[in-house]
């Protein structure tokens, strides 16, 4: 009983809201664990006999366990959601999960890469097909602040550089416009002219924009691990993931006087709190100045 209610939820999930993959996952790893703790330690077989209680005292677990606040949020809200799905196919008649509260997340400062860093690692020398592709898309991805599974995801189609914007599909199947500088457009220019068609070994019907030296479609842990190696290249000694520069894409923006509303659209955030993060950074960022620069500091 327990695991046809997790099927059609995960079902729901994924054909009628259309979560990404990496969401997806998430819901999928607290559920599993939030079932077999109703199974295995309550022995509950059936949801209707599942109170708040079971529930506090599966989140009390978890935090014995060493999970994050962030961590135990997240699994509250895949309990609600499921609870609320079940409730919404009439598969029980109650909702144990509606008077759970969250815990407050840590606001912990994302990593941001100064200007000085930004030029370091954009200065990527050489002339090779994948010299020519790893510019093309590190210049892209500062200029849009684009996830990296979206830039992974980009298709030729994508591009527009003769008006000066992508297209690309964000979490949920989200569909929006993110502006190119005109380095990026040249970057990317270059690379559609002089390295693609020798990495895809001219495929007419591939439409795939960034690809291996294999000419497969690049994958995530692939660019990580091009990221990886040109900050080492680039002699960056601050740990970078493919977020950094996402971080350094909208700080920068706003350092310069870009407005949040702005700033939230080019990022893809459904809610402006999620974009406010990025004001902490700046304030934080001000202060490092001053604190650095005034001489009575």
């Amino acid at each position: 009983m327990l695991k046809s209610g997790f099927e059609d939820f995960v079902h729901y999930l994924q054909v009628e809201r259309g979560l990404s993959d990496n969401t997806l996952k998430s819901y999928k790893r607290d559920l599993r664990q939030y079932i077999l703790y109703i199974e295995k330690v309550l022995q509950k077989t059936k949801w209707d006999d599942v109170v708040r209680t079971d529930i506090v005292g599966f989140l009390y677990k978890l935090k014995d366990d060493g999970k994050s606040a962030a961590t135990i949020a997240r699994t509250i809200a895949s309990i609600r959601s499921f609870h609320q799905f079940l409730i919404r196919e009439q598969l029980v008649v109650h909702d144990p999960s509606i008077h759970i509260e969250t815990p407050k997340k840590e606001r912990k400062l994302p990593d941001v890469l100064s200007t000085q860093d930004i030029e370091a690692l954009l200065k990527i020398q050489g002339n090779s097909s994948l010299k020519i592709r790893n510019r093309a898309m590190l210049e892209l991805l500062y200029a849009t602040g684009l996830r990296v599974t979206e830039l992974t995801s980009l298709k030729v189609s994508d591009l527009h550089l003769t008006m000066g914007f992508v297209r690309c599909l964000g979490k949920g199947s989200r569909e929006r416009i993110v502006p190119l500088g005109e380095m990026a457009k040249e970057a990317v220019d270059d690379y559609l002219q002089h390295a693609r068609g020798s990495l895809t070994k001219r495929k007419i019907d591939d439409n795939t924009l960034f690809v291996n030296q294999h000419g497969r479609p690049l994958s995530r842990q692939g660019f990580w691990k091009i990221l990886k190696g040109v900050a080492l290249e680039s002699g960056i000694k601050k740990k970078i993931t493919p977020h950094t520069l996402r971080h350094s894409f909208a700080t920068h923006l706003l350092e310069n006087g870009a407005d949040l509303r702005s700033v939230q659209e080019m990022l893809g955030h459904e809610d402006i709190s999620t974009t406010q993060i990025y004001t902490h950074v700046t304030k934080a960022r001000l202060k490092d100045i001053y604190q650095s620069y005034h001489p009575r500091a």
